[in-house]
């Protein structure tokens, strides 16, 4: 027997060649071939008489062959076969392109079973191309639910067919960590079951339900992972924060904390006499003040003798954080360092020098933190900011770099509670659903296009009153089949034709890192009127005198996107807006995007998404700190989420730290699907 862990050339018919197919498809070992499952099924089981075939609609029938195939030779590189083909209800010409198979095989008088799609008017039905087998041989392409498998150029359905029945019959599937308890409370097929009938269903029931306890397989293995996770972080020990008297911060405040801002501080400050390492997330919406939360939590963890680490998911956002961190604990005594990968290597060593020798008791930076090279002295509080942009995987590498340090996530993507029980299943979660007093709500307004010279005046007012307007469009470059406006070509047209007196720039997702990043300085600084990007300024952008968001092909975006888009203004005194653009008359997509129009809360707006949408909005690739799931799919798999949720919890409660081979194939199973979700980062 072959192992899960050898190469897929230990097949049949895969050499170096055919190996390099399937590598684009992340398939190495045997293991990975037969975890990639198909991404539907063709029901070739029902075989219909020839006069039921309906046109366009692929269908299975048996007919006898009327006559000797004839091979006509049209062109170069082109022969034409075809052969009559008839049973009590009717008959068809089939043809066959540079088909050599169909003139030797095909024999007149003798029945097959044939598969394909009915072409043609009533004068002239026939059949192109139509698969074909006899009646008495094993079922390959007919008579069977037939899976389809995601492909890559050069590799065939067939191709991934041979070589997934090959693995299935040299090495056992992957081992079973389902426990049997579960198994039988959800009605869960055995793996090894599950696995074959992915592959190889009996008819579509069998697929489904392997389909389900594969599902329910990556949805347990996430929970159970995060559950762990949460029951290793309680089990460790670190010593409580003795001081936690933030009288002096909160008076150098220049002004006062909303109550969902104390409220958080205040459990926060809970954590911190546990004598366990916190696990936090601090969620609210645009503007709710989670920055200066952060800020209590770090003040109170330097006073505490440790230093604090914020991470920003952009340089940009990082210097944006250490200004404005500078500006609160210089008269405090509290010394803030930046470190950013665009650094010199002489001011990142100076920078890390004082980090490891306790000089800077609060760092502020990118990715460059969890770089080998970046040691602390004490680390005792870790904050990423923007959390999506984070894996589980990062934010612990940065969390290795001190003992056991308490950690503090912050996003800005408003989530309804029952999807942070999924995303964040291994925090506690502080939510600030308040913004601070004299903030203007965003005003909203949806329009058509026959509005385009009202939108382009009014661009030109708030500019002429001193302001800077965004442009967001759904694509970067122009695509007929999308008929959507592209970043590149409306930055030209606005900045040639309709503002060649105003200052147009361009930014989308396609650029160097650092080319973004210069871009987007410049537009902070005010170096440009109107700046025409993708959503790639979604988060971490702060420009206080943007007064204006213009969202091309609205109705391209979700609901809690547009809702983070529009909070890119509205972050200064000024008074704000955002016009979004559709064409779309769909009454489902109006009421969705009117819905928008009439509240600025983003909890509310991520509900009514969620009501619409599904989840799917809140897990696309934007959040990737979430593993890539191979068959579950959270717009349509909830019910199954919760499921496995409750199933996971039950498991940790009865044995799931228990050190058994069941518990560590699990965690084995949860590092690795981890692992992969750090393949998918920002």
């Amino acid at each position: 027997m072959a192992r899960l862990s050898d190469p897929i050339t230990v097949l049949r018919g895969i050499g170096p060649a055919k190996a390099k197919l399937f590598a684009a498809l992340n398939i190495y070992t045997l293991e990975d071939l037969i975890c990639h499952f198909p991404r539907g099924y063709e029901d070739r089981t029902k075989l219909i008489p020839i006069c039921e075939l309906e046109p366009d609609k692929p269908a299975c029938f048996r007919a006898m062959v009327m006559n000797t195939p004839r091979t006509a030779h049209i062109r170069q590189g082109l022969d034409l076969t075809r052969v009559q083909a008839a049973d009590t209800t009717g008959r068809l010409t089939l043809t066959f392109f540079n088909s050599k198979y169909a003139q030797e095989n095909l024999e007149y008088g003798r029945e097959y079973i044939f598969y394909g799609t009915l072409t043609g008017d009533y004068a002239a039905y026939g059949m192109t191309n139509p698969v074909f087998e006899a009646p008495d041989s094993q079922p390959v392409t007919t008579r069977r639910v037939l899976p389809i498998y995601p492909l890559t150029a050069g590799l065939t359905n067939a191709a991934m067919l041979r070589a997934v029945k090959q693995a299935l019959a040299v090495c056992d599937p992957p081992a079973e960590i389902l426990p049997g308890l579960i198994r039988e409370k959800y009605h869960i097929l055995p793996a090894q079951e599950a696995y074959r009938a992915i592959h190889e269903p009996a008819d579509m029931q069998e697929a489904e339900q392997a389909r389900r306890r594969l599902i329910f397989e990556e949805f347990f293995v996430f929970s159970a992972g995060l559950s762990l996770m949460r029951a290793t972080r309680a089990g460790k020990r670190t010593a409580p924060y003795e001081n936690r008297d933030l009288s002096d911060f909160y008076a150098a405040l220049p002004f006062s904390l909303t109550g969902a801002q104390q409220r958080s501080i205040g459990e926060i400050l809970a954590d911190f006499s546990r004598g366990t390492p916190m696990n936090r997330l601090v969620q609210g919406d645009v503007g709710s003040g989670k920055t200066m939360v952060a800020a209590a939590a770090a003040f109170c963890a330097i006073r505490n003798g440790h230093q604090a680490a914020l991470m920003a998911p952009t340089e940009i956002l990082a210097e944006q954080h250490f200004a404005s961190l500078t500006r609160l604990f210089a008269p405090l005594g509290i010394t803030v360092g930046l470190l950013t990968g665009s650094m010199t290597p002489k001011e990142k060593r100076q920078v890390r020098e004082k980090l490891l020798g306790g000089e800077i008791q609060m760092a502020v930076g990118t990715h460059a933190l969890i770089s080998e090279a970046t040691q602390f002295q004490s680390l005792g509080l870790v904050i990423t900011d923007e959390q999506h942009r984070f894996g589980v995987a990062q934010r612990s590498r940065l969390s290795a770099k001190g003992e056991d340090p308490h950690l503090l996530v912050m996003s800005a993507t408003p989530i309804p509670r029952t999807l942070a029980l999924l995303m964040y299943g291994d925090l506690e979660v502080s939510i600030l659903d308040e913004l601070p007093p004299g903030r203007e709500k965003v005003d909203t307004f949806l329009v058509g296009e026959s509005y385009r010279a009202r939108i382009n005046a009014f661009i030109r007012k708030q500019v002429q009153a001193g302001h800077q307007c965004f442009v967001v469009c759904p694509a970067v470059e122009e695509n007929d089949a999308l008929d959507v406006k592209s970043a590149s070509v409306w930055a030209e047209t606005l900045q040639q034709t309709v503002f060649p007196d105003l200052r147009v720039s361009l930014l989308h997702g396609q650029m160097k890192g650092a080319e973004k990043e210069a871009v987007m300085a410049a537009f902070a600084r005010g170096e440009a009127d109107v700046l025409v990007a993708t959503t790639v300024i979604e988060v971490g952008v702060d420009v206080p005198n943007a007064t204006l968001m213009v969202i091309e092909d609205a109705d391209r975006f979700g609901l809690s996107q547009l809702h983070q888009l529009r909070g890119r203004v509205g972050r200064g005194g000024a008074k704000s807006y955002c016009i979004l653009t559709s064409h779309n008359r769909n009454p489902e997509t109006l009421q969705r995007l009117k819905a928008l129009c009439g509240t600025n809360d983003g909890f509310k707006i991520a509900e009514e998404d969620l009501r619409l949408r599904g989840p799917g909005d809140f897990f696309g690739s934007r959040q990737s700190g979430l593993p890539a799931f191979r068959v579950a799919d959270l717009s349509f798999d909830m019910g199954l989420l919760k499921q496995a949720q409750q199933a996971s919890m039950e498991w940790i409660e009865s044995s799931g730290t228990a050190d058994t081979p069941e518990a560590n194939a699990l965690r084995s199973r949860v590092s690795a699907l981890f692992a992969r979700s750090e393949g998918t980062m920002n």
